[in-house]
């Protein structure tokens, strides 16, 4: 089969915020999406009874929304929208006496308790996934870069796949499951990665190998659409861009522009490359696997492996390399003060080490670990730039 690829503008950006909502005295999940939906459905008075809001999604489950951004030029812009989008969201919070919330996980919610949003396409994953996809109380941070050749997507899929590490252990913000301390830096990258089309991404060296697989995934019933393939970093063809999906929640916007330069900086390297005739080296992927595994369990202090001979480096001593060598990157492209977030984000800790240290303080009461990250985001979408 054929999967027609949109050109895009290069390297520019979309954003995706998946946010929980709150009670704002307990802490636990509320299931009020569609009540906030249908506010900020008629903030628009423009849009039919049928359209859907453009920057404000529905989710899995009715506890949840997810913001989304327009074809950003920069991370700056596309960041600013997501201020704007969720300002405007936590206004209609406000009477509910909700907050916005954004890790990986929620910390102590019973996951087959949530409320499924009543639609055809959720019901269905829910009828094949059954006790796995209930437990799906999980929120991420996805960055979309844009390409203009398809001959790109895939080296720029298996570019961003040797950084998988880096990035899961840099969200790595959801140690807490049902209550219980997991002893993982993000408990939802194994939480995900159980559903059937989720988890490390499958590399090719070129487009027409991805065609097969999606041709024999739909042909044998796996998925019904190319949309359905879940994977940490994937190709999306109707928008032209290569999307990172494996980043855990984040609770500021200060930490999604560093992610989101970060992101961009190595795709744009990434294309850069192969126009003066290099090439993207693909670690085996049995090391992607057991990247993402380290990540997952140490966070910040994973040793991770390198290159297929298996050469090995602190996680965080190998970002700082690649933060050095993609600084000019970053000027060219004005994300020189977000890249460098990243290195704020190093040196605080990344969210599973705050969640842990606010429960100590508060002997054990995961209450004050959501009600302090709902406080930081809060505190990101209305004041200054700050991680």
């Amino acid at each position: 089969m054929e999967l027609p690829f949109a050109q895009s503008r290069r390297s520019t950006l979309g954003l995706e915020w998946e946010l929980a909502l709150v009670d704002r005295q307990s802490g636990d999940l509320r299931s009020v999406a569609d009540q906030i939906l249908r506010s900020c459905h008629e903030d628009l008075p423009d849009l039919g009874p049928e359209d859907e809001h453009p920057y404000v999604k529905q989710e899995l489950l009715t506890n949840t929304v997810e913001l989304i951004t327009d074809v950003c030029p920069d991370v700056n812009t596309g960041v600013d929208q997501l201020r704007e989008t969720a300002s405007n969201v936590m206004r209609h919070c406000e009477p509910l006496d909700v907050e916005l919330y954004c890790q990986g996980s929620h910390p102590f919610a019973a996951p087959t308790e949530q409320e499924v949003t009543d639609k055809e396409r959720y019901a269905e994953l829910i009828r094949r996934t059954q006790w796995w996809g209930r437990q799906m109380v999980i929120y991420g941070v996805h960055v979309h870069v844009g390409l203009d050749d398809v001959a790109q997507a895939m080296p720029a899929v298996n570019a961003l796949c040797n950084y998988n590490a880096h990035f899961q252990a840099l969200t790595a913000s959801s140690p807490y499951w049902s209550g219980e301390d997991t002893g993982y830096a993000s408990q939802r990258a194994l939480v995900f990665q159980q559903l059937p089309t989720a988890g490390a991404s499958f590399q090719f060296e070129e487009w027409s190998g991805y065609e097969r697989a999606v041709s024999d995934l739909e042909h044998t019933g796996v998925i019904k659409d190319v949309t359905e393939v879940r994977w940490d970093v994937r190709a999306v063809p109707r928008l032209g861009t290569v999307e990172l999906r494996v980043c855990d929640g984040l609770a500021t916007l200060e930490e999604i522009a560093g992610v989101a330069a970060l992101t961009q900086c190595i795709v744009h390297s990434t294309v850069k490359d192969l126009e003066n005739g290099g090439k993207v080296v693909s670690m085996p992927p049995w090391f992607v696997q057991e990247n993402k595994w380290r990540a997952a369990r140490y966070g910040l202090d994973a040793e991770i492996i390198l290159n297929a001979e298996g050469d090995e480096m602190l996680v965080t001593d190998h970002l700082q390399q690649e933060l050095n060598r993609l600084e000019p990157v970053a000027k060219e492209l004005g994300c020189a003060d977000e890249l460098a977030l990243v290195e704020q984000m190093m040196r605080e800790g990344a969210g599973y080490i705050r969640q842990r240290q606010v429960a100590e303080t508060h002997q054990g009461d995961l209450r004050q670990v959501v009600l302090d990250a709902a406080a930081r985001t809060r505190m990101s979408i209305n004041g200054p730039r700050r991680v």
